[in-house]
C-alpha cells in the first residue's frame, strides 16, 4: 500500500510538472493530434495510405497494425478500465487551448495510449526504417499529447502503452511475420511443374473483391501472356465461375483470399488439375504456408517450381485447407460482415469483438464432440498438425501428415466469456484449464439444438447438426517453389 501511495504521488507530481509547462508551437497541435486518434482513425487512415502504396511490406504493415490495434483497443475499453475505474484528473489550470473533450470512461489504463503503441509495433515488424521512425515518433506523440490536454495520468499512459506493446508483439502468434512464414513439408509428385512459358493452359480467376486483389490481373496478364485471366463481377456467386474455369483449364490459377482459395481447391479437385495459388488476400494462410509471398513468386513457382500433393480437409459437403470451426470464430466474422461494408472490414473488427465480448455477446455452444457432451467456445480443426499450442495457430511444418489438428475450449465451470477471448487471442498459455487438444484423422460433431455456424477458411455457412471432418490425404496437386 505505501508502494502504491508512492507510485500514486509521482504520478499526480509529473502530471502537474506537464501542465505547467509552456511548449511553444505545440499548444494546438498536440490538442488536434489527441481528437484526430479518436476511435483509431488516425491509426486506420496511417494503415489506408500504406495499403494503397502498392508494396508488400507496407500493407502487410498496414495489416498487422490493425490487427493490434483490434486486440488493444478492446483488452484496454473493456477490460482495464472495468477493473481499475480510476477517475480523470483535473484540468483545472491548464490553458484553453490545450482542452479536449474529457471522455466518461475511466482513466486508466489510456486506450489512445494502447492503440498508438500497438500499431506503431506492429508496423516495426513489417515496415522499412524510413516508415517505422516516423509512425513511432507520431504514436509517441500521441502518448504525450493526453498528459498535455489533461485527460490522462502519466500512468495511465505507460499501462495503455505496455499494453499496446505487448499486443502488437502477439500479433506474431496469430499472424507470423513476413521472415519467419517458411514453406511447409510436402509430398513432391515432380520435381519441375514444366508447364509452358507463355502460361498457355493456365485459367487464371482473380477476386478483385479480395484484401489485395487489385492490380494481380494486370501482373499476370503481362507475366504470363498465353494464360487467360477471368475476372468475374464482385458481387458474383465464385463457384459457378471456377468450375467452369477448372473444366477447360490444364492449370487452375486462383487469386484472392483463403476463402476464394477454397472455393478453387474444390472445383481442382473435381476437375483433377493442379492449383496455383497467387497470394491476392490479406492474410494469405494457405498461399504463405506453400512459400508464397507475392503474386511474383506465384508466377516463378509456375516456371520452376514443383508439383507437390497435399491434404484437404473436408466437413458438411465442403473443403477446407487451413481451418474450420464452431462457436465464438464464427459468430465474430458473421458481425464483422454484417457491418464491414458500411464502415469497412478493420473498424468492422473491431466492433464486432466489442459486440461479442460485451452484454448479450457471444454464447458457449452445446455439442456432442466424439461421442463427449461438451459446452464449448470455441471448436478448431486444423488441416494438418499446426506448430503452437494455442487455440488460434497459424503456422503450419507439413501439409500431408493425414491428420486433423482439434482444439476445443470449453465453457466448463463459468469460464467467462473475456477470459475466453484472451484464452483465444493469448494462445492458450495458461489461461484456462479447459482448453484441449488432440490429433485424429477423423472427428465427429453433433449438436443437440441442431444447426449451427461453421467456418471454413474464414467463409460461414449454416450446416445441419451433425458433422463428420475428414481428410483426403495428398489429394490436391499444388504448384509451389522448387525446394
Amino acid at each position: 500500500m505505501r508502494l502504491m501511495s508512492r507510485l500514486g504521488r509521482m504520478d499526480r507530481r509529473l502530471f502537474a510538472a506537464v501542465a505547467d509547462a509552456r511548449l511553444a508551437g505545440v499548444e494546438r497541435l498536440l490538442p488536434a493530434l489527441s481528437r484526430a486518434a479518436d476511435n483509431s482513425l488516425l491509426w486506420a487512415g496511417l494503415a489506408a495510405a500504406c495499403a494503397v502504396s502498392g508494396r508488400r511490406p507496407l500493407r502487410r504493415a498496414a495489416t498487422r497494425g490493425l490487427l493490434a490495434v483490434s486486440l488493444a483497443s478492446p483488452l484496454v475499453n473493456l477490460v482495464g478500465k472495468q477493473i481499475f475505474r480510476r477517475s480523470r484528473p483535473s484540468s483545472e489550470g491548464l490553458p484553453l487551448t490545450r482542452l479536449i473533450k474529457v471522455p466518461s470512461s475511466a482513466s486508466f489504463p489510456s486506450g489512445h495510449s494502447a492503440s498508438a503503441a500497438a500499431f506503431a509495433t506492429a508496423v516495426a515488424m513489417e515496415a522499412p526504417l524510413a516508415v517505422t521512425a516516423p509512425v513511432t515518433l507520431l504514436a509517441a506523440a500521441v502518448c504525450f499529447s493526453r498528459v498535455y490536454t489533461g485527460v490522462h495520468y502519466p500512468g495511465d499512459v505507460l499501462a495503455g502503452a505496455t499494453v499496446g506493446v505487448a499486443t502488437g508483439l502477439l500479433t506474431r502468434r496469430i499472424w507470423p511475420r513476413a521472415a519467419e512464414a517458411g514453406q511447409a513439408r510436402a509430398a513432391v509428385t515432380a520435381p519441375s511443374a514444366r508447364f509452358d512459358p507463355g502460361g498457355a493452359g493456365v485459367v487464371a480467376v482473380v477476386n478483385d473483391a479480395a484484401g489485395n486483389g487489385a492490380g494481380t490481373a494486370g501482373l499476370l496478364r503481362e507475366a504470363l501472356p498465353g494464360a487467360e485471366v477471368v475476372e468475374p463481377d464482385p458481387q458474383a456467386d465464385l463457384r459457378p465461375v471456377m468450375r467452369e474455369a477448372a473444366t477447360r483449364a490444364v492449370v487452375l490459377a486462383v487469386a484472392g483470399g483463403d476463402g476464394t482459395v477454397a472455393c478453387a481447391v474444390r472445383e481442382a479437385l473435381a476437375a483433377g488439375v493442379p492449383l496455383l495459388v497467387v497470394p491476392a488476400g490479406t492474410l494469405d494462410h494457405f498461399a504463405r504456408t506453400l512459400g508464397l509471398q507475392t503474386a511474383g513468386d506465384a508466377v516463378g513457382a509456375y516456371r520452376t517450381g514443383e508439383l507437390a500433393a497435399v491434404d484437404v480437409g473436408e466437413v458438411a459437403g465442403g473443403v477446407f485447407v487451413n481451418t474450420a470451426s464452431l462457436g465464438l470464430y464464427p459468430e465474430l466474422v458473421d458481425r464483422r460482415e454484417r457491418l464491414q461494408g458500411r464502415i469497412g472490414k478493420w473498424p468492422a473488427l473491431l466492433w464486432a469483438m466489442a459486440e461479442v465480448l460485451g452484454p448479450g455477446g457471444a454464447s458457449p455452444v452445446d455439442l456432442v464432440v466424439d461421442g463427449v457432451p461438451r459446452r464449448v467456445w470455441l471448436v478448431f480443426v486444423g488441416n494438418c498438425g499446426y506448430d503452437s499450442r494455442g487455440a488460434v495457430p497459424t503456422r503450419r511444418q507439413r501439409l500431408e501428415d493425414g491428420l486433423l489438428d482439434i482444439r476445443v475450449l470449453a465453457a466448463a465451470g463459468r469460464l467467462p466469456r473475456t477470459r475466453a477471448f484472451l484464452t483465444v487471442m493469448t494462445a492458450g498459455l495458461g489461461l484456462s484449464r479447459h482448453y484441449r487438444r488432440w490429433r485424429a484423422d477423423t472427428l465427429r460433431i453433433s449438436s443437440p439444438s441442431g444447426p449451427v455456424r461453421l467456418a471454413r477458411d474464414g467463409e460461414t455457412c449454416t450446416v445441419p447438426g451433425d458433422l463428420d471432418f475428414t481428410k483426403r490425404p495428398r489429394s490436391l496437386l499444388v504448384i509451389r517453389p522448387a525446394g
